[in-house]
């Protein structure tokens, strides 16, 4: 036992003090910020912060455990995998809202946990659990991805009734077109089926606790007359998914970024004039100039798109990126700067304005914001500041 004690608190040291090449800062206030803004935008609403996709690539450790100091019920993940990591890090219950295969009911835990079922099957295997299951219903409301369609209901909720170990704790719905600056329409066509399939289920005697129809583009938009809660998806990492020219932009304009991905120059190099960078030669030196190596490419998660007209950042300074990006390289101009072997540079900005924020990013290089921050590869450190 001792000498297992030892090797944790070996272990513990080693890796406070590695300084790793490549580090992701999650800003904790910024996130507790964030989820803190939602609810006083919709104070009549729960929020649930959703933590897929390895919380959207921030880290599903760290974000699950700077949401614990969050007034919330509830946390989401995709799959259940997602939960086992976090289930001892959260106080939060949480919602799995992947598919669970029906043959893998009886090895959940269910008192931790809420799920997406999505069939009867599901119910079923729930059903015959010796033990109370919370269970949320998704209808499909033109999505036409997961959920019921009308004509389903009636039978789900008559297995639901078939099982008392069995709670219907949510209905929810998924908007498929909330971020459409310029037609509001479908997101309104969705809301309205989703309501009048919620009259047939509270008139069949359920009350479930949470009714959510609205990510974080459609907590500004959707107005259902039954949602009391909402998933806040994107937003709770501080990115806005309405485009300046969406009308409901300004609404969200007070969300903060919560990453920030620093690298570490490895090695400079004196370019001649003529001299070429990296895979096929796509950048020729027209002067002589130094270059800083980085440890990091597209295998962590830098999308090969910013060759040649990326960029990073030193302070104020912009570092453009020159070559093509590789696995696990990127070439970046040093310009005049003093930089030396060693010295760090932020390759994705938590500053709005920013070259290099996630913002800009989508913007400038058409970029979709959701992909870049899930393409972070989870093999890069995360440090909660």
């Amino acid at each position: 036992m001792l000498r297992q004690y030892a090797k944790k608190v070996a272990h513990h040291l080693t890796k406070n003090e590695y300084r790793t090449l490549n580090r992701v800062d999650l800003d904790a206030g910024r996130l507790l910020h964030n989820v803190a803004l939602m609810q006083r935008l919709h104070p009549g609403q729960q929020i649930i912060p959703v933590l897929k996709g390895n919380a959207y690539g921030h880290g599903i450790e760290q974000i699950a455990g700077i949401l614990d100091a969050a007034p919330l019920n509830l946390v989401a993940v995709d799959g259940y995998f997602e939960a086992v990591k976090i289930r001892h890090i959260t106080r939060h219950n949480i919602l799995v809202m992947g598919y669970i295969l029906p043959e893998n009911a009886h090895l959940l835990d269910t008192k931790r946990c809420s799920f997406v079922v999505q069939d009867e099957a599901g119910l079923h295997a729930f059903g015959k659990l010796r033990r109370p299951v919370r269970v949320h219903m998704e209808l499909n409301t033109g999505m036409n991805r997961m959920g019921l369609q009308p004509s389903e209901i009636a039978a789900y909720l008559a297995v639901v009734k078939k099982y008392p170990n069995l709670e219907l704790e949510g209905v929810m719905t998924h908007l498929a077109d909330a971020d459409n600056a310029r037609d509001a329409n479908f997101t309104m066509q969705q809301v309205a089926s989703f309501d009048a399939q919620m009259a047939r289920i509270l008139a069949a005697g359920f009350q479930p606790k949470y009714v959510h129809i609205a990510q974080t583009a459609g907590s500004v938009k959707a107005q259902s007359k039954y949602a009391n809660a909402l998933r806040l998806g994107i937003g709770t990492y501080g990115i806005n998914p309405l485009s300046p020219q969406d009308p409901y932009y300004d609404d969200l304009a007070q969300l903060k970024p919560v990453l920030e991905l620093k690298t570490t120059i490895v090695k400079v190099l004196e370019l001649q004039k003529g001299d070429r960078v990296s895979y096929n030669g796509t950048f020729t030196a027209r002067k002589p100039m130094r270059v800083g190596i980085l440890p990091l490419g597209y295998y962590e998660g830098l999308p090969r798109e910013l060759s040649n007209v990326g960029c990073m950042t030193y302070g104020s300074h912009e570092l453009p990126v020159v070559g093509r990006v590789c696995m696990n390289h990127t070439i970046v101009d040093l310009k005049d700067l003093p930089l030396k072997t060693g010295d760090e540079v932020v390759v994705i900005s938590k500053d709005l304005t920013a070259p290099n924020s996630i913002a800009s990013l989508a913007s400038a290089h058409h970029l979709f914001p959701y992909a870049v921050m899930t393409g972070l590869s989870s093999s890069i450190a995360r440090r909660v500041v």
